[in-house]
């Protein structure tokens, strides 16, 4: 546990730089998706989803090299359930003609596989699945400043959802910069990232509201960043086990789901960072005070509980 009688770590003392670093990676992800925008997977673009099964487990690069030759340009090869089933998606229009296309191609060296289904997703389904994507995504924020505003004060409220709407812009950009395929499981990490980092952000937000109403000396900086250096450990240790999972997940889980952790590892890593960063920062610009924070006394209530003393290295400014 931290010492709370040795002054922490200045965190606020580099907000400054942080508020500069945060505007500029918003600006530069704001220009990315403006200029080469992001790279629509399937679910989004409408394509064709077919699925085989091989008689014996088949290398996926050899799959993918084979379909390549063919000259098919956009489409994805992974194993579906088990090693022998196979999920081949193009971005072509299909039907049962480019079914019957692509298991010839996979079959032409003597492979042994047979058709399992084949389904085309429209164009029009893609595009409503993005307007309902983007819906989503604002109404998740919207629900979250309701809510932190309703526990907390309003400008709780905004010092939560600005930092999520910050940590979805720069993974955004992230995947408008490499060009990394943006389908429905990137989407389901982007919703992830703002549950995993409101929460953060709330439990950082619970130490500050505490703070404020039992230390009563030194500024509001001073108290924000006492309730950082509290909370930091914890913060710590969270996203460090989360990442090591979030890894593994990158590294073993497969085609299917890489992109998925990735976008949770850019995710976890910034969403750590805004709520220590960001959030406090905002706090302090919108002028949080006591007076915010303080819970009407009852009445019928004779006198009240003594305050909290302040750490020491407080009492000494």
């Amino acid at each position: 546990m931290p010492d709370m009688d040795k002054k922490p770590f200045d965190f606020m003392g580099l907000r400054n730089i942080a508020s500069v670093l945060s505007i500029a990676l918003i600006i530069v992800s704001v220009a990315l998706l403006a200029i080469r925008g992001l790279n629509f997977g399937m679910d989004f673009t409408g394509g064709t989803s077919v699925e085989f099964e091989y008689a014996e487990a088949p290398q996926l690069a050899d799959i993918r090299a084979r379909l390549d030759a063919a000259g098919y340009e956009q489409f994805s090869v992974q194993n579906f359930g088990s090693d022998t089933i196979v999920l081949v998606r193009m971005a072509a229009a299909g039907d049962d003609k480019l079914a019957a296309e692509v298991t010839s191609i996979l079959s032409a060296e003597g492979a042994e596989l047979k058709l399992i289904s084949s389904e085309f997703i429209g164009s029009q389904v893609g595009k409503q699945l993005k307007e309902d994507s983007g819906l989503g995504l604002l109404l998740a924020m919207v629900v979250v400043l309701i809510y932190v505003g309703m526990r907390f004060q309003f400008k709780f409220g905004i010092a939560s959802v600005l930092p999520l709407g910050h940590d979805v812009i720069i993974v955004l950009g992230f995947f408008a910069l490499f060009q990394w395929t943006f389908d429905l499981t990137v989407l389901a990490a982007l919703l992830a990232i703002i549950g995993y980092s409101l929460n953060d952000t709330i439990i950082v937000a619970d130490r500050i509201r505490e703070n404020f109403r039992k230390v009563r000396v030194g500024g509001p900086a001073d108290i924000i960043n006492q309730s950082v250096h509290e909370t930091i450990t914890r913060t710590i240790n969270t996203s460090g086990t989360t990442l090591v999972v979030l890894v593994a997940l990158y590294l073993l889980g497969g085609e299917a789901i890489n992109n998925f952790a990735l976008a949770l590892i850019i995710g976890i890593v910034v969403g750590t960072y805004s709520s220590i960063y960001v959030a406090a920062n905002l706090l302090i610009a919108m002028g949080v005070s006591r007076e915010d924070l303080i819970v009407p006394p009852k009445e019928g209530v004779a006198g009240a509980e003594e305050d909290e003393q302040p750490p020491e290295w407080l009492n000494r400014m």
